[in-house]
């Protein structure tokens, strides 16, 4: 199986397992003010991973696709990081 594919499929696990554990600390808090400040945290991780995914998929593909089509889907995850962002 191919390497980058373990790689992409491992790091959306890992991003899982934080999710579910994020989960289980806002019903142990019993408190949304502390549930909120765990949310904000995993607005820090969702994006890192989607980088990482997507930067694993990018160099995957890149014997196999032209460098214009790589440019066109780097550009597409930059625009995606910049439409989701906060500010």
């Amino acid at each position: 199986m191919d390497p980058y594919l373990i790689s992409m499929a491992a790091m959306r696990f890992i991003s899982s397992l934080i999710e579910f554990c994020a989960a289980l600390l806002f019903l142990h808090s019993k408190e949304v003010e502390t549930a909120l400040r765990i949310n904000a945290l995993l607005g820090l991780v969702g994006p890192v991973i989607f980088a990482g995914v997507s930067f694993l998929g990018i160099c995957a593909m890149a014997g196999k696709v032209s460098m214009a089509k790589l440019i066109i889907i780097f550009t597409g995850v930059i625009l995606v990081l910049i439409g989701t962002s906060s500010k």
